[in-house]
């Protein structure tokens, strides 16, 4: 008798689902930045087919999110420099194989993570703080 799924993947799955968008952008940086460190790694070993196949992840996640920006937000023209800058040395590694490209991007996903992070607690205790004022 087949089970119905893979439990860890339906729990992803559903967590995916209901999370809010600032923990969905969280999640994606997360991914992000355990795929860079597994290219990281896999370079370190000189396992480039590996290496390349993180680094594609990391690449479809950095532009998932360039093209989910709402543009009619004022900043999301800097967000789109700074996340083509981070596709730039995701390309950069994975067409020299040097790490120092994959610390770059590691390093402003990392910022990038907890500036979302900050802003999702902002945001929720802005809503708190509105609905004790109700």
């Amino acid at each position: 008798m087949a089970l119905a799924g893979n439990p860890y993947k339906q729990y992803q799955e559903q967590s995916v689902k209901s999370a809010s968008p600032d923990k969905l952008i969280i999640m994606l940086f997360d991914g992000a930045i355990r795929f860079c460190g597994k290219a990281h790694k896999s370079i370190g070993e000189k396992n480039f087919e590996e290496a390349g196949k993180a680094i594609y992840r990391c690449e479809d996640i950095m532009n998932y999110l360039i093209n989910t920006l709402n543009t009619s937000i004022p900043i999301a023209e800097e967000l789109e420099k700074m996340y083509e800058y981070i596709l730039y040395n995701f390309t950069q590694a994975n067409l020299t194989k040097e790490i120092s490209y994959l610390d770059e991007a590691d390093k402003y996903l990392r910022e990038f993570r907890e500036t979302w992070k900050q802003v999702g607690e902002i945001v929720r205790e802005s809503r708190l703080q509105e609905k004790k004022a109700q």
